[in-house]
């Protein structure tokens, strides 16, 4: 575990640095095991919480009778299906899994209280630009619990707009982003922005449901041009001028090496960034270090706790005004 002297002295430069607005955190499948109960199992069926990307591989591997030796790679199950099935039912199945009321974790209702703890430290207020490779929609539901207003960028994966984002407005209107970098609707000086780099479920209508899920999904989207290119001028200058925060993210995962592909490229990091992970093997070591980013080695629920209460302790010193 962690030294608790060097954690404190990482809450303190975090909880500053997202004060100050220069903190973007990148959400893994793992941020939805966060607080699950030790021992439990997820049922696709009762929907208490959201599947890890071994438990959603083993379950699509059982229903499309996908060969044993392939059962926990998510990948190459899901390219089983796309081929041998195609792709309408590998999304049908995705689409029912996914439509679901999921409690949010901790950590979700952490981020859809921070811009309101932001909002009380700092005029003017600074704003979250939170990046997902998750499908769900805990994060967006979390915010309109919190009564937190958002925008939505979402990848497309499929049809006419297929290797483009798609903004949906804080007041639910739907904007294809044609030029990256002319579009100005988007302003974290206003309100937090999601961006899902994968696609994500869309529970109102399914014929909007994008994933990146496949191999040769991550074959095509590798070989697209530079995601500075394809996001909005604002969110990649922002991401070009900020910390990182890697919360639920392994070396196992594709998301997390394309991520770093398409953002850096060979390029180390501007700025100091972190990465969550608890009892990281010697080659996620290897990797975090190689790219300049630091491993904090602690349980991820706690680590949010403490996060929260550091920033709590900061908005406590505010003066009213």
């Amino acid at each position: 575990m962690q030294d608790r002297g060097d954690l404190e002295s990482h809450y303190r430069t975090l909880a500053n640095a997202l004060v100050a607005g220069r903190v973007v955190p990148f959400l893994g499948a793992g941020v939805n095991l966060c607080g699950r109960p030790s021992g439990a199992v997820w049922d696709p069926e009762r929907k208490s919480f959201l599947p890890s990307a071994g438990e959603l591989a083993g379950h699509l591997a059982s229903s499309f009778g996908c060969p044993s030796s392939e059962s926990l790679d998510l990948l190459r199950v899901t390219q089983y299906i796309a081929v041998t099935n195609g792709y309408g039912p590998l999304y049908e199945e995705l689409h029912r899994l996914f439509d679901g009321d999921y409690p949010a974790t901790g950590l979700h209702k952490f981020f859809a209280s921070l811009p309101a703890m932001l909002r009380a430290q700092c005029q003017p207020p600074r704003y979250q630009l939170i990046v997902t490779t998750n499908y769900d929609d805990m994060l967006e539901r979390a915010f309109q619990e919190a009564q937190e207003p958002y925008d939505l960028v979402t990848y497309v994966v499929e049809g006419e707009h297929r290797g483009k984002f798609m903004h949906r407005s804080s007041t639910g209107e739907t904007i294809l982003i044609e030029r990256p970098n002319e579009y100005r609707p988007l302003s974290l000086s206003e309100r937090s922005v999601i961006l899902k780099l994968h696609g994500a479920v869309d529970r109102a209508n399914s014929e909007w449901d994008s994933f990146v899920i496949t191999e040769d999904h991550y074959i095509d989207y590798l070989t697209r041009t530079d995601l500075s290119n394809l996001v909005p001028a604002t969110l990649a200058a922002k991401l070009r001028r900020s910390h990182f925060l890697f919360l639920g993210y392994s070396l196992r995962d594709w998301n997390l090496r394309v991520i770093f592909h398409r953002i850096w490229g060979e390029q180390k990091l501007s700025f100091n960034s972190w990465a969550i992970q608890l009892d990281p093997s010697e080659l996620d070591q290897k990797f975090w270090r190689k790219r300049d980013v630091e491993i904090l080695n602690v349980q991820l629920e706690q680590y949010v706790h403490d996060l929260h209460e550091r920033l709590s302790l900061l908005q406590s010193k505010v003066p009213a005004s």
